[in-house]
């Protein structure tokens, strides 16, 4: 005899039933799963009567610190398999390719998300502004993280940062304390057997890197990621300086700070000064 062809009514109770046996102890939904009523009820005014912009405002920066988040999952995973041996070793230096090419994906978007903050007209972050202070971009440890795990390491921003819990500064000192992406990239050009003792030496190795990828090609590949990661670093600062200039012109920060000619100090940063270096020395 041959069997019924299944219907979807099958299908369906198919699904239905396999659900309900894998949730026999709970029930998870779209919204408990993405904790949405925690997520949504996050967004919380200090003007009043509340300005319109602020939701917006508050949106957005608080998208930055989820990407944040994001980019020190990925880029602490790059760190963790370059620092895992063998040093270089195909999968792993798949792997850190891999992420490096997400870390970029998120890192552009960074960037493009300075455009949904300018549709506010600086009329209208005005109307609440003056509510904010005096907490200030600057007090981003997420973002402070980013820069020492990515190789920009100064110790002396723990003394400037105010306002910030105890258990936010522990994590920037273990931030001061571990590798950095820079770290276990020089380890990785020693343990294929090329000097690293100063800088000129470390330039270069890099040179017979860059001139033998043949052999070299891993490493060249992920000097290149880390290049590209440095670069779009500096495009989001420089995106940032010139949208808070838009904003508020020579306004001194809402946390005390120079504002623009602050931001507009750091735009010189570079995470891999070496890397840099490398191309006037090809």
């Amino acid at each position: 005899m041959t069997p019924a062809e299944p219907t979807e009514e099958t299908f369906v109770s198919f699904g239905e039933e396999a659900v309900a046996e894998g949730q026999r102890d709970r029930q998870l939904t779209y919204g408990s799963y993405l904790r949405l009523d925690q997520l949504l009820d996050a967004q919380h005014l200090e003007s009043d009567p509340p300005a319109h912009d602020e939701l917006l405002f508050v949106t957005v920066h608080q998208v930055y610190e989820l990407w944040f988040q994001q980019l020190l999952h990925e880029v602490e995973a790059v760190r963790d398999a370059l620092a895992a041996g063998p040093a270089g070793s195909g999968d792993r230096a798949w792997w850190a390719r891999h992420l490096m090419n997400r870390v970029h994906v998120i890192e552009r978007v960074l960037v493009q998300q300075v455009d949904v903050l300018e549709t506010m007209t600086p009329q209208d972050f005005l109307e609440f502004r003056q509510r904010l202070a005096p907490a200030s971009g600057f007090q981003s440890v997420q973002f402070r993280e980013l820069e020492f795990l990515s190789g920009a390491k100064d110790p002396g921003y723990l003394e400037r940062f105010r306002g910030i819990t105890e258990a936010e500064r522990a994590r920037l000192d273990r931030r001061l304390a571990e590798p950095s992406l820079w770290d276990v990239f020089v380890d990785l050009v020693a343990a294929r057997g090329l000097p690293v003792d100063d800088d000129a030496t470390l330039v270069a190795s890099l040179r017979t890197v860059a001139h033998d990828r043949g052999t070299h090609g891993e490493v060249w590949a992920l000097a290149e990621a880390l290049v590209l990661h440095d670069e779009l670093a500096a495009a989001w600062r420089a995106r940032h300086v010139v949208m808070v200039e838009r904003m508020i012109g020579s306004r001194t920060g809402t946390g005390g700070s120079t504002g623009a000619r602050y931001l507009r100090s750091r735009l010189d940063l570079k995470y891999y000064p070496l890397l840099w270096e490398l191309r006037s020395a090809l």
